[in-house]
């Protein structure tokens, strides 16, 4: 059996965002969102979590590009220039070196689930902003956090092995040559999450088709997609004036993905392709 979890990150980073996954989510194949706890429109993300009981909700974990939770002096290695760090590839580079101390990167993810949780939401899962939790020092940190806060499920952000990328131009073959680099820390995440008793799936697609995805794309991950359980990571929403003051290179994109994820055309892809969506509460 194929089963698949269509998780929407970016809950509540704007009041745009925020609509366009709820529609997904109503009108469409959304079956899952990742809330910031961070994020400018929280409060009115955290108020639907609680009133969409068909959407399961987890937190998106925001580590870098962004303000953190925690006082900044009480996190200094997670800060550069006052803020998380902006660029990914400096997040890397400290993350691989071990500059940023284990302890901070627990109690900034404590304490945006447990803001989540206090806003009533029963968190469902964690993901991290931009995959950051792919690095092993990331990682570790973040399921004690987990075991902490109560949550047991975590997203597999690794790729089918076998994946290919028919199509989508010069920006998705640059991705997945990226996240295939990466791909040698699965060993390493798939034993820390089993060694914590934790559940994850057995991996994400739509990863390299971020901010570029188009129904022809959409259409061959379906019909590519393997035996087990795996979910989609996709990032709709609604392009308006809020989302311009916010630093993301995903704008056009969300409306696009808003589309596909509402057409007709993929709630028929589904049911043609015998896929059973679900969300992280029917992990098991």
């Amino acid at each position: 059996m194929r089963r698949l979890i269509i998780n929407a990150d970016d809950f509540g980073l704007t009041p745009g965002v925020n609509r366009g996954i709820i529609q997904a989510h109503q009108r469409g194949i959304v079956t899952s969102a990742t809330l910031m706890a961070n994020g400018s429109a929280f409060e009115t993300a955290s108020e639907a979590a609680r009133t969409e009981s068909n959407l399961g909700v987890g937190c998106h974990v925001v580590l870098l590009d962004g303000k953190p939770v925690s006082p900044p002096a009480s996190i200094p290695t997670l800060m550069e220039h006052g803020s998380l760090r902006r660029n990914l590839i400096s997040f890397a580079m400290a993350a691989i070196a071990g500059r940023m101390a284990p302890e901070h990167i627990e109690n900034e993810a404590i304490a945006q689930i447990r803001r989540l949780q206090s806003a009533g939401v029963v968190v469902t899962h964690i993901d991290t902003h931009k995959h950051s939790h792919i690095f092993p020092a990331v990682l570790r940190p973040l399921v004690r956090a987990c075991q902490t806060c109560g949550i047991r499920k975590i997203r597999n952000p690794f790729l089918p092995s076998h994946l290919r990328s028919d199509g989508g131009g010069a920006q998705v073959w640059k991705r997945l040559a990226q996240l295939r680099l990466l791909n040698r820390f699965r060993g390493t995440f798939l034993q820390t999450v089993k060694k914590a008793g934790m559940l994850t799936t057995d991996g994400s697609v739509g990863v390299v088709a971020t901010g570029s995805l188009s129904e022809a794309h959409f259409e061959r991950i379906l019909k590519a997609l393997p035996e087990g359980a795996w979910e989609f990571v996709c990032h709709p929403g609604h392009n308006g004036d809020d989302l311009s003051a916010i630093p993301t290179r995903l704008r056009e994109s969300r409306e696009v993905e808003l589309q596909i994820l509402t057409s007709a055309r993929s709630r028929e892809l589904i049911r043609s392709e015998n896929i059973k969506l679900i969300s992280y509460r029917e992990l098991t």
